[in-house]
């Protein structure tokens, strides 16, 4: 009998959902919620992964485990090189969170152009500030939107801007057909001319060692004056203190960001302290209800490695062994 481990902190009753979608197969779930716990563990087959890091401790500390599959799709906290040459499969559920982390990156674009925590902040103080940012407040009706990266939640952030009125211009080291952007509504530009005539830019793209702060100093000084960056993406993508000096000296109006490079900031943090900034604590896909795409796509893959196939999201082919 397989043994399943549903390690991290997942929204409520996951685990009595997913144990009921696996009931039918040859396999038992267990729950590994604290560090301590996910530690100590070693007998992992199948493993769910939410929030811990799988690093080649923890590979090697489970001999006879057989895939890792991400909660979401990154998988940047996984040593898929590690786990590809101990035989263990990494897979991710790509496209179940878009929904969620595409909302929250027009969620983040609106409060950053609309100074919602700066009118709230004044709320609170007893100002009335209903025309403290009036001249530095904008819609995005007409506003031209730069998406880096059109995979899944690219290109829902793309159509839901569209639906507030903007257009949207994408970069994306792939291409997509002439068709599928057509289809899209989605005009391709190199990225340089992305950067330069933007309004708002909003990051897609996984973290690599090749893209670290691929939005660093230079590349904001190409921006519009008075653009918006958005990043929910992964942190490091951006290099934060650049791009919280940009805001402080009003080359950039201001930036949304459920990503940032030192999780978790402490308090006194740049990113925390200047005005035009939003940040939330990395909960694009953390929604109660996120679950219902999710837990169908773990539960399909973990049929098909206790059946003995490879699973249809695999992300470390090319480390496996042969």
């Amino acid at each position: 009998m397989t043994k399943v481990v549903l390690a991290g902190n997942y929204p409520a009753h996951t685990y009595e959902r997913l144990k009921a979608m696996l009931e039918n197969l040859d396999c038992t779930l267990t729950k590994v919620e604290t560090e301590e716990e996910y530690q100590k563990m070693t007998d992992a087959e199948i493993m769910v992964l939410r929030i811990f890091k799988a690093r080649q401790d923890v590979i090697e500390r489970n001999k006879g485990l057989k895939m890792i599959i991400r909660w979401g799709a990154g998988f940047d906290s996984v040593d898929i090189e590690a786990a590809g040459k101990n035989g263990v499969v990494v897979a991710n559920t790509p496209g179940a969170n878009a929904p969620a982390v595409s909302e929250l990156a027009v969620m983040l674009m609106l409060a950053v152009g609309r100074h919602l925590i700066d009118h709230m902040d004044s709320l609170r103080k007893g100002v009335w500030s209903k025309n403290t940012y009036i001249n530095q407040s904008y819609t995005l009706n007409r506003k031209l939107v730069g998406i880096i990266g059109a995979g899944n939640i690219g290109r829902q952030t793309a159509k839901k801007a569209q639906a507030f009125g903007a257009e949207v211009q994408y970069y994306d080291p792939f291409r997509l057909s002439p068709e599928r952007e057509q289809e899209l509504g989605l005009r391709y530009v190199p990225l340089e001319t992305l950067l330069k005539t933007s309004d708002v830019i909003s990051l897609h793209v996984p973290l690599t060692d090749s893209n670290r702060h691929m939005i660093g100093a230079e590349e904001i000084s190409q921006m519009k004056d008075g653009a918006i960056l958005v990043n929910t993406a992964r942190g490091g993508l951006v290099d934060d203190q650049a791009l919280a000096e940009a805001v402080r000296s009003g080359k950039l109006a201001g930036a949304g960001l459920d990503v940032v490079e030192n999780e978790p900031l402490k308090e006194d943090d740049s990113l925390l302290t200047t005005p035009g900034i939003v940040v939330t604590p990395h909960v694009g896909g953390g929604t109660a209800d996120i679950g219902d795409e999710i837990l169908p796509m773990l539960a399909k893959e973990i049929e098909r490695v206790i059946n003995g196939q490879m699973p249809e999201h695999a992300v470390n082919l090319e480390y496996l062994k042969k």
